[in-house]
C-alpha cells in the first residue's frame, strides 16, 4: 500500500511548460494564427525526423489518416489490411472503403506478415500497419508483401515519433506515415497531426485536401475539407519537437530500468524486436492470471496503469454489426490474447528514481499466484 505521503505516480503526464505557454501566447498577439508560417517551420522540423519527406500539418492524427487514405483514391470498392485498431479501422471507413482485419505479433503488437499476406485478395488496395505502443511494426517483412501485390502502405505512426527499424524511422516505409500530436503522446501540439511522404505531389494532394481544395484563396481545384492546424498548435508543437529527443531517451532509460528490475514471474515485459528502436509511447506489459486484481493492487500501491483498447475494435457495435449481418467472422487470436492480458505501466520521462523504484516494487510484490 503506498504511504499516506506518497503521490499517486500517473500512468502518463502530458507537460505544458512555460516554454510550450509562452510560444502560444506569442503566435496570439501576432494575429496569424491558421496555418501560417508557425505551421510551415513546424512542417520543416518535423521532416528531419521522417527522412526529409514532405510533411503536412493537419488537426489530429485521425485527419491524417483519413487525407491520406482519399489523397491515394482509396474509396469503395476498395479493401483495406488493418490491425484491429479504432482510429486505422475508422479512417478505412470513413473514405468509404472496407476493412479487413489480420491478426498482430505477440512481440510488437504490429500486424502480422503471414496474416497480412492470407488476407490479401483482389480488391485489396493497401495495408496499413500500427506501430503500437511505440514500437515500429515488421516493415521489413510488410514491404516485400506490398510490393510483391502491388499495395500501398499507409502507416499509423500515431503512437511512434522518432521510432524507428533497421535505421529507417517509421513514417519513412510506405506512401505516407501518420502521426499525432494529442496530449498524451510522445510529444503534443495541444491537439494536432503531420502526414510523411517522398511524393511531392500527393503532398501537394494532402496540402489541397486540408484547405477546402485550395492552394491559392478562392481558386478551389478540388473537393476538400478544412483539417487546418492552427499557428498556436504548431508553435507548442516546435517546442516539443526540440525537446522529444531528450524526452525520448528519457523513456527507453526508464524501459531499461524496468526491464531489469521487473522480476515477478506473472508479468513479461515488452520484448524488442532486433533491429527495432522502441521509443515507448507506453510501457505495456503482459499478465497472467487476473488482470483486474493485479491492476487493483498497482492502483492501491500508488502506481498508475491503464488497459488501453481493452475490446479489439472488431468486437465493437460499429463493426461487428455489419461484419455479422454480411457472414464475415475474424480469426484473430494474438489480438484477442493481448487485449485480455496487456496492462501499461508509468514510462513518462517526469519520473524520478524513486518513482522507478516505486513501480518496480509495486510489481514485483504482484507475485506469482495472480
Amino acid at each position: 500500500m503506498s504511504s499516506i505521503n506518497e503521490q499517486p505516480i500517473p500512468a502518463a503526464r502530458p507537460v505544458i511548460g512555460e516554454d510550450e505557454i509562452e510560444a502560444a501566447v506569442r503566435v496570439l498577439r501576432s494575429g496569424r494564427v491558421v496555418q501560417g508560417p508557425e505551421v510551415a517551420a513546424f512542417e520543416e522540423g518535423f521532416s528531419r525526423l521522417v527522412d526529409d519527406r514532405h510533411c503536412v500539418a493537419v488537426n489530429s492524427g485521425t485527419s491524417a489518416l483519413h487525407l491520406l487514405l482519399l489523397a491515394l483514391g482509396i474509396g469503395p470498392g476498395d479493401e483495406v489490411i488493418v490491425p484491429s485498431f479504432a482510429a486505422s479501422a475508422n479512417a478505412v471507413r470513413l473514405v468509404g472503403a472496407d476493412v479487413v482485419f489480420a491478426d498482430i505479433e505477440p512481440g510488437s503488437f504490429g500486424l502480422d506478415p503471414a496474416a497480412v499476406e492470407a488476407a490479401i485478395t483482389p480488391r485489396t488496395a493497401a495495408i496499413m500497419p500500427v506501430h503500437l505502443y511505440g514500437h515500429p511494426a515488421a516493415m521489413d517483412r510488410l514491404m516485400p508483401i506490398a510490393e510483391k501485390h502491388g499495395l500501398a502502405v499507409v502507416e499509423d505512426a500515431c503512437q511512434a515519433h522518432a521510432a524507428a527499424l533497421n535505421g529507417t524511422p517509421v513514417g519513412a516505409f510506405g506512401a505516407g506515415g501518420t502521426f499525432s500530436f494529442y496530449p498524451t503522446k510522445n510529444m503534443h501540439s495541444l491537439e494536432g497531426g503531420m502526414v510523411s511522404t517522398a511524393d511531392a505531389e500527393l503532398a501537394r494532394t494532402l496540402r489541397l485536401l486540408r484547405n477546402q481544395g485550395m492552394e491559392q484563396r478562392y481558386a478551389n481545384e478540388i473537393v476538400g475539407a478544412n483539417m487546418r492546424m492552427t499557428d498556436v498548435s504548431a508553435a507548442v508543437g516546435r517546442v516539443q519537437l526540440g525537446k522529444l529527443e531528450g524526452w525520448t531517451e528519457q523513456r527507453r532509460a526508464n524501459a531499461a530500468y524496468l526491464d531489469a528490475h521487473i522480476t515477478a514471474p506473472a508479468v513479461t515485459t515488452p520484448p524488442v524486436a532486433e533491429g527495432a528502436r522502441h521509443i515507448y509511447h507506453q510501457y505495456t506489459v503482459r499478465i497472467r492470471g487476473d488482470r483486474d486484481a493485479a491492476m487493483a493492487k498497482l492502483t492501491e500501491a500508488g502506481v498508475g496503469n491503464a488497459v488501453y483498447y481493452p475490446t479489439p475494435i472488431h468486437r465493437l457495435k460499429p463493426y461487428w454489426e455489419p461484419d455479422q449481418k454480411a457472414g464475415r467472422t475474424w480469426d484473430l487470436p494474438e489480438t484477442e490474447k493481448a487485449a485480455a492480458e496487456v496492462v501499461s505501466l508509468p514510462v513518462h520521462p517526469s519520473l524520478t528514481q524513486g518513482d522507478l523504484e516505486r513501480v518496480v516494487a509495486a510489481v514485483n510484490d504482484l507475485g506469482e499466484n495472480l
